[in-house]
């Protein structure tokens, strides 16, 4: 028996396992952004979507505040804002269950450091 020499090179399995590879990656990156904490958002009519960029702090229906994903108290939140820039985009994520006077104690640090560029984030009503 003769062995016959191939000639080309099948690239099928190659562009399967990259497919799959790229299948993942996409998965793996939308959970990412989304952030693990459950809050519901307050519903508003003049929602947009904002690009996710910039700090975000988020306020939980029991009023426990996150600063990127971090349990902090409103004092770590305030040395932890200390080290940015006073131009980064915050954007407040408040359960609409919380209490109204655990986001202005947010809201009311995050002017008092002297920030500017702040949003709350809501979901589009109806």
């Amino acid at each position: 028996m003769e062995d016959k020499e191939f000639s080309s090179i099948n690239v099928i399995p190659l562009v399967d396992i990259m497919l799959v590879l790229l299948t993942i990656v996409l998965i793996t990156a939308t959970f990412v952004v989304q952030g693990s904490i459950p809050v519901q958002l307050p519903q508003a009519k003049a929602s947009h979507e904002e690009n996710l960029k910039g700090l975000f702090i988020t306020i939980t229906q029991e009023g426990t505040i996150f600063f990127e994903d971090q349990k902090v108290s409103l004092s770590e939140l305030e040395r932890e804002l200390e080290k940015y820039q006073r131009d980064s985009q915050v954007q407040v994520m408040a359960d609409r269950r919380a209490t109204v006077q655990s986001l202005v104690d947010v809201l009311d640090l995050l002017k008092r450091l002297g920030f500017k560029k702040v949003s709350i984030k809501t979901e589009v009503k109806g």
